[in-house]
């Protein structure tokens, strides 16, 4: 029995986070797995009512569990720096979530807004370092309200902290066909933090001689994925520049909406987070339309991360059939179903 925290959060997270429990659920029934879910209310409208995004002791309470699975978190009158140091980035540093990943695929069924692209053209994986770098909270603001007025923010970027997680990209590089590796900096516009990473990578490239590894700039990168996203495979950057690449690189495939994400502790000292990549959506939420791929496609993630590879493909799998399919499709993927119709469908193919 896996203990599972589940935080529905904002707007269209309380759609989609349902419909990922529905085929969860289908999965671990068709592979002998059980789930105890525990919803926590969590995110704005707990801010709105109470005055912060979780209790003081929340994280204590949610570092029982085996996993998280989040769905959304903002809402219209609470700034986004608000609602995100209040939930995710507390999360994701005190249980050394250092990890985000985010695969991205063009699935069958889906139309890239690139010309000519096929999924065999678009399968790649971001993965971003997720614990320090620019998203620091290392800084402040003087003179405040004068014309001497100032602020400063300080990138934080540890040996151990870039060490790592050029090291988990380089042995994922090593799973897939192509053992191709690309680093994204900007080292020749910021002095010490991009070059010390483009250092570092230099290093460690060399005990995986197996792994094709090249470096970008940031700036090149993002025109070289538009322009020719079959070069790619494996992309690794600091909290950043990851951050930036996982919303890039589902466009491409197609959709914000199927995008999933994990949040690891590799280690497993601690719970991971699930998500799906894109927000709380509040212009389209309550009116059941939001696609819950990406929900779905994170709950695959937490599978695999517990250690049923198995199960997290026929998630894929049952994914892949119904958008193939094309009678099941929201609005956002130019159909007419709702955010239920497509979890019931994939769950009912899963059963099969």
């Amino acid at each position: 029995m896996y203990k599972i925290a589940v935080i529905p959060g904002d707007g269209i997270g309380k759609e989609v986070v349902p419909e990922g429990i529905r085929v969860l659920e289908a999965a671990g029934k068709r592979f002998g797995i059980q789930f105890q879910w525990k919803f926590f209310p969590w995110g704005c409208e707990h801010y709105l009512s109470c005055g912060e995004m979780m209790p003081a002791d929340g994280l204590e309470l949610l570092k029982g569990y085996d996993a998280i699975y989040l769905g959304a978190v903002g809402a219209p009158g609470v700034p986004d720096h608000v609602s995100l140091w209040g939930l995710l980035i507390p999360i994701r540093r005190s249980f050394r979530q250092y990890i985000n990943l985010r695969p991205v695929r063009l699935l069958r069924g889906m139309q890239s807004p690139l010309r000519d692209k096929t999924p065999d053209d678009i399968d790649l994986c971001v993965v971003r370092e997720n614990n320090e770098g620019e998203y620091s909270n290392i800084g402040g603001k003087m003179y405040e309200g004068t014309d001497q007025e100032m602020v400063i923010q300080a990138s934080i970027f540890t040996r151990k902290g870039v060490e790592r997680v050029i090291r988990f990209a380089f042995e994922l590089a090593m799973t897939r066909p192509k053992k191709h590796l690309t680093s994204a900096t900007k080292s020749n516009g910021i002095v010490y933090t991009m070059p010390y990473w483009d250092e570092l990578f230099r290093q460690i490239s060399k005990e995986y001689p197996e792994v094709y590894a090249d470096q970008y700039h940031i700036d090149g990168l993002t025109a070289a994925l538009v322009l020719h996203p079959e070069k790619f495979d494996i992309l690794v950057g600091s909290n950043l520049f990851g951050d930036i690449l996982s919303d890039l690189t589902p466009a491409l495939a197609g959709s914000l909406g199927i995008a999933p994400s994990a949040n690891l502790n590799p280690e497993h000292e601690f719970p991971s987070m699930f998500e799906p990549v894109h927000g709380s959506a509040p212009d389209i939420a309550g009116k059941g339309i939001a696609n819950p791929i990406g929900q779905i496609w994170s709950g695959a993630m937490m599978l695999d991360h517990l250690g049923y590879p198995e199960a997290a493909k026929a998630i894929e799998d049952a994914m892949q059939v119904v958008l193939e399919d094309g009678k099941t499709k929201t609005p956002d993927l130019d159909g007419g179903a709702t955010t239920q119709e497509v979890g019931e469908a994939i769950a009912e193919y899963i059963l099969r």
